[in-house]
């Protein structure tokens, strides 16, 4: 049976606009949204909106309309109202030989309330804290964990420095410990050690001097533990920046932004001459903030700055006069 000819004309114009417009849908044509293939859209034409759902702008389909509310099931308008309702602790952290996850005594020997408890509960909490630290600890490794990890606490707060540099240190602890590092070497010394190599990981200077200032153990072993253990655990440290002490010197010392400017060009261009290969970056940056108050007529003494920078006045000196040497300055 043969179809009529407008039948055939009409289907061979309908074949000629699908080829011409292969992947394009046509809106006006679909009679049922849902008869349309979201896998078949473009995905630039997909937009989420602010409520997460996933919509086709030309056709207003929705795609994706299913949400899963992480937050809470309570809502809070201020911070102690937050705290009252919160249900959960406090985060791991790696700082404590247990990652945080025992339990702890608070040593307010006050009920839930903030009253006052009697001295017959105040002789029982004591009792059970006592045995609560004891048990926290099931072996003499998991106690010179906690003491060593005590001890990079005790340290990093003496010198300032912030929380990621405590928990850098206690991962490199960490794995000096499970490659067996710390056997022949003192727990002290490792941890002074580790804390060292976190500072200059984190990119917070401080020098063997300061480092072995709040340390039990003397900066010769701080150094050969440090040379060890950041050698057998790879740890990829580049040389410290001069310039990242020159804030801390000069805050210390009162001098002004100009002074700071003045000494990271010095060091910038002494640098980049060859002159800062195989020199202490401590004393060379005291000696760049020596030269530089100076220069900006706010002069402070050797002395002066050589205390600050823990550093002889011979050192400063010597870098003094190298600097300005290769600066072209004549003192």
């Amino acid at each position: 049976m043969t179809r009529p000819t407008r039948q055939r004309d009409h289907d061979r114009q309908r074949v000629g606009d699908e080829d011409a417009e292969e992947d394009e849908i046509d809106v006006e044509e679909v009679e049922d949204i849902d008869e349309l293939d979201p896998e078949d859209f473009d995905p630039e034409d997909l937009t989420r909106t602010a409520d997460g759902e996933l919509i086709h702008e030309e056709t207003g389909m929705i795609i994706e309309d299913e949400q899963i509310d992480l937050g809470p099931e309570w809502r809070a308008f201020n911070h102690s109202e937050r705290q009252e309702k919160s249900r959960v602790g406090a985060p791991t952290t790696k700082t404590m030989h247990d990652k945080g996850l025992t339990t702890t005594i608070d040593w307010k020997d006050k009920d839930a309330y903030g009253r006052s408890i009697s001295s017959k509960k105040r002789s029982q909490m004591h009792r059970l804290r006592k045995w609560q630290e004891r048990i926290r600890t099931k072996d003499a490794g998991e106690r010179n964990l906690q003491f060593a990890l005590s001890e990079i606490d005790r340290m990093a707060s003496a010198l300032g420095v912030p929380r990621s540099v405590r928990e850098v240190a206690s991962v490199i602890y960490r794995r000096a410990l499970n490659e067996d590092l710390i056997r022949g070497r003192s727990i002290e010394g490792v941890s002074t050690a580790a804390l060292y190599a976190a500072c200059r990981k984190e990119g917070i200077p401080r020098s063997l001097e300061e480092i072995s200032e709040v340390s039990r153990v003397d900066r010769k072993e701080i150094g050969r533990t440090y040379r060890y253990i950041s050698q057998e655990l790879g740890l990829e440290m580049r040389p410290v920046d001069p310039k990242k002490y020159v804030p801390r010197f000069s805050s210390e010392l009162e001098l002004s932004e100009e002074v700071q400017s003045k000494a990271n060009e010095i060091i910038e261009t002494t640098a980049e001459q060859g002159l800062l290969s195989g020199k202490s970056p401590t004393g060379y940056a005291a000696a760049a903030i020596y030269a530089a108050s100076l220069l900006c007529n706010e002069k402070k003494t050797q002395r002066e700055v050589a205390d600050v920078a823990q550093v002889t006045e011979v050192t400063i000196r010597n870098r003094y006069q190298e600097q300005i040497e290769a600066m072209g300055i004549h003192s």
